[in-house]
Parts: C-alpha cells; sequence; structure tokens
C-alpha cells in the first residue's frame, strides 16, 4: 500500500459511520413495509440536540442520551401523526425533514442568539480511541483502530441488526409485515406496532448519526448532515435491505465523500461540482441498480 491508502481507509470508515447507522435504521422501517424519508430530519435533530444537551452538561454520554430522546420523541411523534391521524407517511415524511430544518434554527436563535453555527469552547468532542494489541496490525490497525465511541457501536448495531432481522421473532413479524400487512395482520401480529417499533429504532440510528456528525465537529452547523439521510435511504435499497448489502454501500458512498473532501483541498475542481459529488454517485448507482434488476427480472434471475 502506498502512503495514501492509510488515510483513505481510516477517514473512509469515519466518514461512512452516519451513513451506515441511518441505513441500518431505514432498513428496519424498510422491511416492515414502510418509507422513511425523514431520515435526513431526524440526523439534523439529533445533531442539533447532542451539541445542546453535551454543553448544558458537560457530558458526552449525557449528551448522546439527551439527542437520542428528542429524536425519539420527533420519531414518535412523526409515527403517531401517520397512524393515528391517518395522514400519507410521505408527507409526514417530508414534514419532519423540514421541522427539524425550523426548529434548529428557532431554537437556536431562543438559546443562544444565533441562526448559524454553534460552538462552544472547551465543550467535549468525540475523540479516537486506540485499541491496544489491534492498533499496531499493519493496515487491519488502521481499520479498526483509532476511532470513536459511536463508530464502534455502529459495527455492534450492525451485527444486532442482522441477527434481530433474522434469527428472532420480532424479525420474523417484520418480515410478514412488510411482504403483506393484511395476512400478517389476519394472523394475529399487530401490524401498525411492528411498523411503528422500526420508525422508532430508525430514530434511535438516526439520532448516533446525527451527534457523531456535531459531536465530531465539535460544533452545530447547518445542514451538517447534507443529505446523508437521503443518501442512507438509496443505500437501503441498493444494499437491498440486507445488512452486508448496506455495510458495502456505506463504505462505497463513504469513499466517495472521502474522494470529495480530498479533492477540494488537492485540486483546482470547482468546489460546487466536488460537493455534488456523492450525489451524482447517488444517481449513477440507482441508475445502474435500475438497470440490473430489471434485466435480471426479465431474466427470472431476481429473488424477490
Amino acid at each position: 500500500m502506498n502512503a495514501l491508502d492509510i488515510p483513505a481507509i481510516t477517514s473512509t470508515v469515519v466518514i461512512m459511520t452516519p451513513f451506515l447507522l441511518a441505513a441500518i435504521g431505514g432498513a428496519f422501517s424498510a422491511i416492515s413495509g414502510l418509507l422513511n424519508i425523514a431520515l435526513e430530519g431526524l440526523m439534523l435533530n439529533a445533531a442539533f440536540f447532542a451539541i445542546v444537551f453535551t454543553n448544558l452538561t458537560g457530558s458526552l454520554f449525557l449528551g448522546i442520551l439527551g439527542a437520542i430522546v428528542t429524536t425519539l420523541l420527533l420519531t414518535a411523534l412523526f409515527a403517531t401523526v401517520s397512524f393515528k391521524f391517518k395522514a400519507n407517511i410521505f408527507i409526514c415524511g417530508l414534514a419532519t425533514n423540514f421541522l427539524a430544518i425550523a426548529l434548529s434554527i428557532v431554537l437556536a436563535n431562543a438559546f443562544y442568539g444565533v441562526t448559524g453555527s454553534i460552538q462552544f469552547p472547551g465543550m467535549p468532542r468525540l475523540v479516537p480511541i486506540n485499541i491496544p494489541i489491534l492498533e499496531n496490525i499493519p493496515i487491519l490497525g488502521n481499520i479498526l483502530s483509532g476511532h470513536n465511541a459511536i463508530v464502534y457501536v455502529s459495527w455492534l448495531l450492525l451485527v444486532v441488526a442482522a441477527v434481530v432481522i433474522n434469527r428472532t421473532p420480532f424479525g420474523m413479524r417484520l418480515r410478514a409485515v412488510g411482504i403483506n400487512e393484511k395476512a400478517a395482520t389476519a394472523i394475529g401480529i399487530n401490524a401498525k406496532r411492528i411498523q411503528f417499533t422500526a420508525l422508532l429504532i430508525s430514530g434511535f440510528t438516526c439520532a448516533l448519526g446525527g451527534a457523531v456528525l456535531s459531536l465530531t465537529l465539535g460544533a452545530f452547523v447547518p445542514n451538517v448532515t447534507s443529505g446523508r439521510g437521503w443518501i442512507a435511504l438509496v443505500i437501503v435499497y441498493l444494499g437491498r435491505m440486507k445488512p452486508l448489502g448496506i455495510l458495502i454501500g456505506s463504505v462505497v458512498f463513504g469513499f466517495v465523500d472521502y474522494i470529495s473532501n480530498n479533492l477540494q483541498a488537492t485540486s483546482n475542481i470547482p468546489s460546487g461540482l466536488l460537493l455534488s459529488l456523492p450525489f451524482f454517485a447517488t444517481v449513477a448507482a440507482l441508475t445502474l441498480y435500475s438497470i440490473i434488476e430489471m434485466t435480471m427480472s426479465k431474466r427470472g434471475l431476481l429473488k424477490k
């Protein structure tokens, strides 16, 4: 490996974490038959409140906990409006995204008298953790060691998600509801409860994804999520809602984001074009996916 490969690997692992976390939660809601387009707003909400609660308490743990609680409340509101009041879930998701943006602006102005970035000198930040023994292994040490706690939690959650979806009664009910909600209800499964739980799971993982963005940076910046929630939704479907597919998709988009960031500092390409590189990659991936899926479907090779 050349000298540039190690930073590329390390940076990709860090950058992919918000994608991975949001996509894990998005997979649960997608498997249950719901398109949760509120991932972006849920992450943004968590990014804001992670900074607010960390500053208030001086504790990273309490800051992350505050981000989780507030994001779960927002998710519950979103789900309740959709289920109880029969509102279109797509519209509710869009409204949640807009609400998160507005809420961060209004509360930043009310709490701190600003509408832009929020940063507090001396506030705790997520820092890399070096794991003894592992950090000394060539190449592998740079992948497995030297990341913050939420990065490691994301790996654990991916494994837990795989077990829950494929090996537990809840996972079986989740898949049954997604395949045929009416049939699942007919055999005694409370479909709405399963879907509500799936949305809460997506809220939890998005809370961690948003928190890692702002607490690594040590500040809240408007639009800090920069479309990561939308890309995570694409990863869910490109990965066919499977944990391994989601991991691969997150690595790919994390690497594209790394290239975009790296080129901004080393090339004369307009920054606006480089910032849009992950979105070009998203469109290209979706197009390629659609072509492959259509071809496989025509040849009878696609497994539903």
